[in-house]
């Protein structure tokens, strides 16, 4: 296992399934048995982003050449006998671990990834590795319950470590060990790694300065002590109070949409009403901050202090198994711009650097700061009631707790906004996959939608008051409009279109089509370009 499944969450809310090593652990609260937690072994073993990129053709099959001579240049920046003959056969190895990973779209699957294993079930349904030595290496000896999120996957890759020849797998382990300690290195391997993984990969012509990189490895290492300072420094505690208030709002404002749904059940009202009242919310910064006194940091070590850093976090993480579930803790750090909704606790977490512009503006009035940040709170709460968000009941238990016409009924919505992303194309041809991107959508129009209500609710019949031109409506849309501006190199973007949870964001923005308030706001007519009528606006929540 060798370190943690980092719980990176992406903007807004979606676990980082990737880990290159072979299997990936991820230690959180059982989404079987929410009073406790529980490892999750997920796949791993790939050099590149996702299994696309060794399946595919194009421009993928020329980024498997430029990834085998990349391995090939980092064994010989190491010595290594024979560097072009084992590039290949390394590659032709990550090759059959990409045909046995699970898709995206499976990954991301909630009712697909619940597989509870026993320790005797790996060796049972995955045969090839042997896992007692391999989970008595990884602390997890005495681990008798799994998760089990790709279960093909883990029993292919299991497979292959019995009838792939030992010496491949020492080559591939061993460039898999130069490659994640590249940064470290002399610079000849810092600037190879970067020519494949930043440039070659995503675009990127030129690697951010070393203390930049030596900020985001400390970030890594020590996040939260950082954090502490950050927030000293930089938190406005009246910038908390504000946010904390339109959070109440906008709770408040779900479930008066709630009460307001003519398709849904009393029966099925009454459980989503119990889910939005138990909804907590942690703002800006965690009650406690994580104590790092047992980390050793050398001053003259960098390679060393990362790998201690690693499995400091590794062994923190594995020394929750068997206690109580804490609920305090945050799996994001207050100086990350970002946010989270934890459906396996029914909590949300907004640290304290998304209540900055364009989220959060303490200069602005409360329509813009309703539509920005205030759609990211709405965003958030929808997540737990999103396609995957839904499946959990009150308690963070995955339970099914909807009637099936109500059901039914949602996934008819889902269905429809999923057509309507999948006709956004960034590039000719390209679309979007709004399969993959159905749970942000449908976070993003249900957010939007009660963030609009919770800011007409708290104006308490005050007249609306035009500034600089623009109608308190413009304004709230065009706070979210402009949270959403952002930049992209070509390459970068193509990859997120294959792996990324999120629309990109000139898409999100274009979810004001499905609010029938956006119309009246800009005078939108029927014939123009963003004009939907009014069948074709998606109501979710």
């Amino acid at each position: 296992l060798g370190g943690t499944l980092r719980a990176d969450v992406d903007l807004l809310n979606a676990t980082n399934f990737y880990t290159d090593r072979l299997f990936g652990v991820w230690v959180s609260v059982d989404l079987l048995q929410p009073d406790r937690t529980a490892p999750y072994l997920v796949q791993g073993g790939l050099g590149m982003p996702d299994r696309d990129f060794y399946l595919q053709g194009g421009r993928m099959a020329e980024l498997r050449k430029q990834y085998q001579a990349y391995i090939a240049q980092v064994l010989q920046l190491a010595g290594v006998a024979d560097p072009a003959g084992k590039a290949q056969r390394i590659l032709a190895l990550e090759t059959r671990i990409a045909q046995a990973h699970a898709t995206q779209e499976e990954t991301n699957d909630v009712a697909k990834g619940a597989n509870a294993w026993t320790q005797a079930d790996l060796s049972a349904k995955a045969p090839g590795m042997d896992w007692s030595a391999f989970l008595d290496g990884a602390s997890l000896g005495g681990q008798q319950d799994f998760i089990v999120w790709q279960p093909k996957a883990v029993a292919g890759i299991s497979r292959l470590v019995a009838t792939e020849p030992l010496e491949v797998w020492k080559d591939y382990l061993a460039f898999h060990a130069l490659d994640r300690a590249a940064p470290y290195l002399p610079k000849a391997f810092a600037d190879a790694r970067f020519a494949f993984h930043g440039t070659a990969l995503n675009g990127t012509p030129q690697q951010s300065e070393r203390w930049k990189r030596a900020v985001d490895d400390s970030n890594h290492a020590v996040g939260e002590a950082i954090g502490k300072l950050y927030v000293e420094r930089h938190f406005d505690p009246a910038t908390k109070a504000r946010a904390d208030e339109m959070a109440r709002n906008i709770i408040a404002a779900f479930a008066k949409r709630i009460d307001a749904l003519a398709w849904m059940s009393p029966q099925t009202k009454a459980r989503a009403k119990a889910k939005v009242a138990g909804l907590t919310v942690g703002m800006g910064y965690p009650d406690t901050w994580r104590d790092y006194s047992g980390l050793e940091v050398k001053r003259d070590d960098a390679l060393g202090n990362a790998a201690r850093a690693e499995l400091f976090e590794y062994q923190r993480n594995i020394a929750k198994l068997g206690k109580p579930v804490d609920h305090t803790e945050w799996a994001m750090l207050p100086q990350t711009i970002n946010a989270m909704n934890v459906p396996l606790e029914n909590r949300l977490v907004f640290p304290a650097a998304i209540l900055q512009p364009p989220f959060f503006d303490g200069a602005a009035d409360d329509a813009v700061n309703y539509g920005a940040i205030g759609a990211v709170i709405g965003h958030e709460i929808s997540h737990g009631f999103d396609n995957a968000g839904a499946l959990f009941d009150e308690t963070g238990k995955l339970d099914n707790w909807w009637t099936a016409d109500d059901l039914k009924q949602f996934n008819a919505a889902g269905d429809a906004l999923a057509a309507q992303f999948s006709s956004y194309q960034p590039f000719p041809g390209v679309s979007v996959n709004g399969r993959l991107t159905l749970g942000e959508n449908i976070a993003d129009v249900a957010g939007l939608a009660t963030a609009y209500d919770a800011y007409q609710l708290s104006l308490q019949g005050k007249p609306a008051q035009t500034l600089e031109g623009f109608t308190p409506d413009q304004r709230f849309f065009l706070g979210f409009a402009q949270a959403w501006r952002s930049k992209a190199r070509e390459q970068a973007l193509r990859n997120a279109l294959l792996t990324n949870v999120h629309a990109p964001g000139q898409f999100r923005a274009l979810t004001v089509r499905n609010l029938d308030a956006w119309y009246p706001a800009f005078d939108v007519k029927e014939g123009q370009k963003l004009y939907l009528a009014p069948d074709k606006r998606v109501k979710v929540w």
